[in-house]
């Protein structure tokens, strides 16, 4: 799961960066929020479907994609789901969102938000059809954060998305105000500090998912 606080960080970055309505941060333009969370959906799975072809592997997409609101959404290997968040469930294989809350985020700082909240949940999916293991939570949220950067920047560079010259020197500055405030790795809730997520998402933003 990604922190409110960096989400909301990730989002004013976008807003700071261009990559807001108007124009959309979607290449085709579609103006509302149900257009967008379709189209990140989308483009962020035939990615990965392309990247899991590459290695001679079948990706499977997710089972579910759950839109909730508040306290209603589903649980998860018997959590129960909690407002302002999004997740994804490797018990049942499915992400689902609070949409009140997304929708908040991409009507308040721009769509942007939609194209980095829902690629980082992928890049959770992609880990477990993977099998990659890790000791800590720190290491698969940080990778998350890369596949989020290398899946984003993938959809720039085809057109799919749009973004502007300077977005990443901007991205990289906005990021240094996200992270733990600690660098306490051995916490089962730390996500990284913000030097580290800031490394993290610019290292598959520059080189890719494979550079994750």
């Amino acid at each position: 799961m990604i922190p409110r606080p960096l989400i909301v960080v990730l989002a004013l970055v976008l807003a700071a960066c261009g990559l807001t309505r108007p124009p959309s941060m979607d290449a085709a333009e579609e103006d509302s929020f149900e257009d967008d969370v379709r189209t990140a959906r989308t483009l962020t799975e035939e990615f990965w479907k392309q990247q899991f072809d590459r290695l001679g592997e079948t990706y499977r997409p997710i089972a579910d994609f759950i839109p909730y609101s508040g306290t209603s959404g589903p649980s998860c290997g018997g959590e129960p789901s909690v407002p302002n968040n999004a997740f994804y469930c490797p018990v049942g294989h499915f992400i689902a969102y609070d949409q009140d809350w997304m929708e908040a985020l991409w009507n308040e700082m721009g769509d942007g938000s939609v194209y980095l909240i829902i690629p980082h949940e992928f890049g959770h999916s992609v880990q477990a059809q993977l099998g990659t293991g890790f000791e800590l939570n720190v290491q698969m949220e940080l990778q998350a954060d890369c596949y989020a950067g290398g899946t984003l920047s993938a959809l720039v560079n085809s057109g799919a998305l749009t973004a502007q010259p300077g977005d990443e020197n901007e991205l990289l500055l906005s990021l240094a105000a996200a992270g733990d405030p600690t660098d306490d790795w051995l916490n089962p809730a730390a996500h990284g500090t913000a030097e580290q997520r800031q490394q993290a998402f610019v290292q598959g933003y520059r080189g890719g998912v494979g550079a994750c």
